[in-house]
């Protein structure tokens, strides 16, 4: 048995690790063709709720605490939040930038995990996290001629936006670890989904004015199938990290996350001619050496 979910967890993570820089991919995408970064997160939710209908006709929710209710409404107030400042940065800034500063979340989750869920990491664990945070060093470094580190890019709005995202669903996560020891993997999947399109859609309505909403379907016709592959990168990223919470402690698991980092500089400058890859390889190649320390020795 302990094999089993050794394995199956080793799996979900491998899984995250390579389809969420390609959601991330998709996001970018469809937010320079003018999708507003909300509708965007709305659309998804919703094409991915449509599916959890469908499971939930075969396989119908078990009577569920009171618990498991609000620590649900905590956790999508949270998640839309993140995923629209994530989103949002995408649509201003460098994936092969935005990618390896996730690897802060880690930290994040640590402290907060210690109150909110009890998980108190070793040694080891709290050395790899750090050293995933020290590749970003070189990742975050401006795009002009100096290779130096300078603080001025967390002046920059696309950097603000991706540290608002990373602080709501490092916290968001911890809810979501609630809601799995209360259920199972499958039930958060369907509370995320359904839950976040509810979120996502009243804060849509209330401000419909402001975000054309005729120009926005027009854009959602035009660009049907990029939404579809949206949505289906999502839904698997947010299983596989629902399976993963399963397996292991949750700061652990945003650690490990972060190997994607690797393939987030390599798809931003594959799709969107980003720049600096090799410095930017080369911090993301520091945060995969901090997950290995996590991996042998948590």
């Amino acid at each position: 048995m302990l094999l089993l979910i050794l394995s199956t967890t080793t799996l979900a993570i491998g899984v995250r690790i390579l389809v969420n820089p390609l959601s991330n991919v998709f996001q970018k995408y469809l937010t320079q063709r003018q999708s507003n970064p909300l509708f965007v997160v709305m659309i998804t939710y919703a094409l991915l709720s449509v599916a959890c209908f469908g499971y939930l006709l075969l396989h119908p929710l078990p009577q569920l605490p009171a618990e498991f209710w609000y620590n649900s409404l905590i956790f999508n107030l949270l998640a839309v939040t993140g995923n629209f400042f994530l989103v949002k940065s995408l649509q201003e800034g460098d994936l092969s930038v935005l990618g390896p500063i996730n690897a802060y979340k880690s930290l994040v989750s640590l402290v907060f995990g210690i109150f909110l869920v009890g998980e108190i990491p070793n040694l080891w664990g709290i050395v790899g996290m750090l050293l995933i945070v020290s590749g970003s060093y070189f990742v975050l470094s401006q795009s002009g001629s100096s290779e130096r580190f300078s603080w001025d890019i967390f002046k920059k709005k696309e950097v603000q936006y991706r540290f608002l995202a990373l602080i709501f669903s490092a916290i968001d996560a911890l809810f979501l670890k609630k809601i799995i020891l209360l259920t199972d993997a499958n039930v958060a999947f369907v509370s995320w989904c359904v839950g976040g399109f509810i979120v996502s859609m009243l804060l849509l309505l209330l401000t419909a004015q402001k975000l054309q909403l005729e120009v926005q379907i027009r854009i959602v016709r035009t660009y049907k199938w990029h939404f579809f592959a949206l949505a289906i990168s999502t839904g698997v990223m947010q299983l596989s990290t629902n399976y993963a919470f399963e397996g292991i402690q949750v700061s652990y698991a945003l650690a490990l996350f972060q190997i994607s980092a690797l393939v987030s500089v390599l798809l931003g400058v594959h799709f969107f001619k980003e720049t600096r890859l090799w410095r930017k390889l080369g911090g993301a190649a520091i945060m995969v050496a901090g997950a290995a320390l996590i991996i042998l020795f948590r």
